[in-house]
C-alpha cells in the first residue's frame, strides 16, 4: 500500500504515518498537503494521511481548503490523533542568543510562539515548507540558524536537538485523517464521525446559519466541530465545515443532512468514517 504525506522525510506528518501504520506501507513524501490529496485523487496513492487540527492551533487551513476546493475526486475515510513535541534544532550546539532565525511550518511556528518569544526574542522567524525541509535547510546552512520540528529530524540531517519539549502546551496534540479515493467506503465498530461543508444559505436572514445546525439538534446530532473559512467569492461569503457523531448511515444524520440541502445551496460530505483507527478498513 502506497501512503502519501507531507514530505521530506523527517515530519511529523511520517512520523504519525509509521506509528498508525507501521513498516507495512510505502511513503510517498510530497512538496504539500494539497499534492499529497491530489495524489490520491489522480490514482498515484492509495491513500494520504494530512493533518486536520491540532490541540493549539485549530484546523490546518491548507488541508480544508484543498478538501473543500480540490477535493471531488477523494473522501476522509478515517482518523488518527498523533502527539506531537517540538524540538529546537540547530546544524551544532549554538546559544540561544546567538540564533538568527527560526524556520519551520507556520502551523509549527504558531504552536511555539510563546516559546519564541520569551526565550529567542531577537531571532527572526522564518515560515518553511514543512518542519523536515525547515531542518534540511539549516543543516546546509554556515548561519546560526535554527528549526523546529521532530527531533528524529535532527538525526536524520546531521543535526543537534538544543532543548525539546517547546512547544506551548505539553498536551499537544495533531489530528490526522486519511483520505482515499472518492467512493471508498470504511468500515469498522465503535464511534463514528462525518464531516461536511456547506456553504450560500438560501435565504440570508438573520439566524440563518441557527437555522440550519438546529436541524440536528433536533434530531439529536451532535456537532463536535464548526468553523467557517472564505468562500472565496467576495467579502462576507463563507463556507462552514462540521464533524458530527455518527454515521451517514445513521437515520438521524441521514434525515439532518437531507434537511440541511433544502437550507443551503452546496452540501458536500467530505467523510463519514470510524474514529481514531490505526489504518483504515475499507469495503473491497
Amino acid at each position: 500500500m502506497k501512503v502519501a504525506y507531507l514530505g521530506p522525510a523527517g515530519t511529523f506528518s511520517e512520523d504519525a504515518l509509521r506509528t498508525a501504520a507501521g513498516d507495512g506501507i510505502e511513503g510517498l513524501p510530497t512538496a504539500t498537503v494539497y499534492d499529497a490529496i491530489r495524489t490520491v485523487g489522480e490514482g498515484d496513492a492509495d491513500l494520504a494521511l494530512v493533518p486536520f487540527e491540532n490541540s493549539i492551533e485549530g484546523s490546518v487551513r491548507a488541508t480544508l481548503d484543498a478538501l473543500a476546493f480540490d477535493g471531488d475526486a477523494v473522501t476522509i475515510v478515517g482518523e488518527h490523533d498523533h502527539p506531537v513535541r517540538h524540538s529546537l534544532i540547530a546544524r551544532s550546539a549554538l546559544q540561544p542568543d546567538r540564533i538568527e532565525a527560526v524556520l519551520s511550518h507556520p502551523q509549527i511556528l504558531a504552536q511555539c510562539a510563546r516559546f519564541l518569544r520569551e526565550h529567542i526574542p531577537g531571532a527572526e522567524v522564518r515560515p518553511s515548507a514543512s518542519s523536515a525541509e525547515a531542518i534540511r535547510t539549516v543543516s546546509r546552512e554556515a548561519a546560526p540558524w535554527a528549526a523546529l520540528g521532530a527531533s528524529s529530524a535532527a538525526a536524520l540531517y546531521g543535526c543537534t536537538v538544543l532543548e525539546e519539549g517547546v512547544e506551548d502546551e505539553s498536551d499537544n496534540v495533531t489530528r490526522f485523517v486519511w483520505v482515499a479515493p472518492a467512493g471508498s467506503q470504511a468500515k469498522g465498530e465503535g464511534a463514528w464521525r462525518t464531516s461536511l461543508v456547506f456553504a450560500e444559505l438560501g435565504e440570508d436572514h438573520p439566524g440563518a446559519l441557527v437555522d440550519a445546525l438546529s436541524e440536528f439538534a433536533y434530531r439529536s446530532v451532535n456537532l463536535t466541530r464548526i468553523e467557517s473559512r472564505p468562500l472565496r467569492q467576495g467579502l462576507g461569503r463563507y463556507m462552514f465545515f462540521i464533524d458530527l457523531e455518527g454515521p451517514m448511515e445513521d437515520r438521524a444524520v441521514a434525515e439532518a443532512v437531507d434537511a440541511l440541502r433544502r437550507k443551503a445551496e452546496s452540501v458536500r460530505i467530505l467523510g463519514s468514517y470510524p474514529v481514531a483507527p490505526r489504518i483504515p478498513n475499507l469495503v473491497n
